[in-house]
């Protein structure tokens, strides 16, 4: 039963231990299926970043004294079975590139969305010493999103769009 504030922390820090925990593993696939190599390297560079949230959530669970497993997050599991659909897709690659960057930033906006929850449910409970650790994960999520954009539009559309023309020729 969820009664208060930290029962309500607590469901979301578990949440996020396993939607990391599945990000761990969906990341190293999303690097390999890659072509663009900026694409390849934001996603190992963030795969590292997120062991580092593993091991930032598993500081908070010790704070607050829980455990942060037993809890499936079914939002990722979502976010990471669409991935997999562009993963099994034959094309051009910088069109599966594009449609990758789609999926990765379709996860990291869930987790901005997630972290920047429990950054507030920290701050309404009185757990200070919680909120930067939760902000610290959240601007990193921040900064990989605007990574994925970044590579987006200075490489992969362009790529793309190049591939589109020749294509009609």
């Amino acid at each position: 039963m969820i009664s208060c504030l930290c029962d309500a922390l607590e469901e979301q820090v578990k949440d996020l231990y396993n939607a990391e925990n599945q990000l761990v593993k969906a990341l190293p696939k999303m690097a390999k299926a890659a072509s663009n190599p900026s694409l390849r390297m934001a996603f190992e560079n963030h795969l590292e970043e997120t062991k580092q949230h593993v091991a930032r959530l598993e500081e908070v669970a010790e704070l607050m004294e829980i455990k942060p497993t037993g809890k499936t997050c079914r939002a990722m599991q979502g976010l990471i079975e669409e991935g997999k659909e562009v993963l099994e897709e034959d094309g051009e690659n910088s069109v599966i590139d594009a449609m990758l960057i789609g999926a990765a930033q379709r996860i990291e906006h869930y987790e901005i969305a997630a972290y920047g929850t429990a950054r507030e449910l920290a701050k309404s409970a009185g757990k200070d010493n919680l909120v930067e650790l939760f902000q610290r994960t959240l601007d990193e999520e921040g900064e990989a999103d605007k990574k994925l954009t970044s590579i987006s539009m200075d490489e992969v559309l362009p790529a793309a769009a190049e591939t589109e023309e020749h294509a009609e020729k």
